[in-house]
């Protein structure tokens, strides 16, 4: 039975203690950053490798929305726009804008299906309000939750096409947060009427999303004591039955600050509250085997949304990737934004 818990590796090549740790362990899924990607051939290796230790066909994720949290870069990979550049061409040409972010997202399914990567965390439902932290900023959409919820399903359709599974983040909403989740705590104070009129929406509007990932901030009125992440009735009630969402819930990286205690306690704390899969992303191998040893294996409904996650992949569609490329620009031009 697989571990509840999706990590990460130091390197590019995977150690014999890694090798050891993954073969031992048997996480659900493998995660890849940036020190772990120079050239296609050596990333195909690496997935292929953590496949073969595990036995079977798990899923590999990766961040790469575009802007600045992009993985896979130059000159090996296109430089993809952050999100705010597809609102922008909505804002003038709702169709036209729809449009690129389903042909960007279906370019940067291609780049991954062909590495093995399987898995995107991938379209931002967030919406950045007034006052807010900029680490959502630019990776937002827009600031209305329409556009949002409409600019995220375009993206989500066009990742599936390319054969790779979307990850809706960071539900219920990370856009009101005045701290970065990576280094503090978040706190958001808004009344529960409208986080449910604003920032739930965009994720209501995608609750047949196969994957979800948390946030790690705190909701006063939702659960004043612990972040989503943490919260069993955050989780319960607003996340599963408010929202509605129904598939695989994977928490955000373990390791951020945001967090308190230590990673096993955080591994076991965020099952416990309801989340699916606990993830780990740093790849600090004592880490790692914390989470595993306090994670647990899948079974029951975490299980069987797990299983439901991937059979919701398809063979990719066929491309024409130089059309679509030539489509983007022109519909960038119109907007005066650089979509390639």
């Amino acid at each position: 039975m697989a571990g509840a818990f999706i990590c990460g590796s130091s390197g590019l090549e995977l150690t014999p203690d890694e090798v050891a740790f993954l073969r031992e362990s048997d996480p659900w899924g493998f995660i890849l950053f940036r020190r772990n990607i120079a050239r296609p051939e050596q990333t195909r290796a690496l997935t292929e490798q953590f496949r073969s230790i595990v036995g079977r066909n798990a899923p590999v994720l990766v961040d790469q929305e575009g802007g600045r949290v992009q993985r896979l870069g130059p000159p090996h990979w296109p430089r993809y726009p952050p999100a705010r550049r597809f609102g922008e061409v909505y804002a003038g040409d709702p169709l036209a804008g729809l449009a690129a972010a389903r042909s960007t997202a279906r370019l940067i399914a291609d780049d991954l299906y062909r590495l093995g990567i399987t898995v995107d965390c991938l379209p931002l439902c967030d919406v950045p309000q007034p006052g807010s932290h900029d680490i959502i900023g630019d990776r937002a959409y827009a600031a209305e939750p329409e556009p949002v919820a409409l600019l995220a399903r375009a993206a989500m359709a066009g990742l599936m096409e390319g054969g790779v599974l979307p990850v809706v983040k960071h539900v219920p909403g990370h856009g009101r947060a005045h701290a970065d989740s990576h280094l503090s705590l978040p706190v958001v104070n808004t009344p529960r009427e409208d986080l449910a009129r604003i920032d739930f929406l965009p994720f209501a509007a995608l609750a047949d999303a196969p994957m979800a990932m948390t946030a790690h901030v705190v909701y006063s009125a939702l659960d004043p004591h612990g972040p989503a992440t943490l919260s069993a009735s955050v989780i319960r009630s607003v996340i599963r039955e408010d929202i509605g969402f129904g598939g695989l819930l994977m928490s955000d990286d373990l390791s951020m600050n945001a967090l308190a205690g230590s990673l096993g306690e955080r591994a076991s704390g965020a099952i416990a509250a309801g989340c699916d899969i606990a993830l780990h992303c740093n790849g600090d191998l004592s880490e790692m085997q914390a989470v595993a040893a306090n994670a647990g294996t899948l079974a029951g409904p975490a299980l069987a949304r797990a299983d439901a996650a991937l059979a919701a992949a398809r063979a990719p569609l066929d491309l024409d990737r130089g059309r679509m490329e030539t489509k983007l620009a022109e519909w960038g031009g119109r907007a005066g934004v650089k979509l390639l």
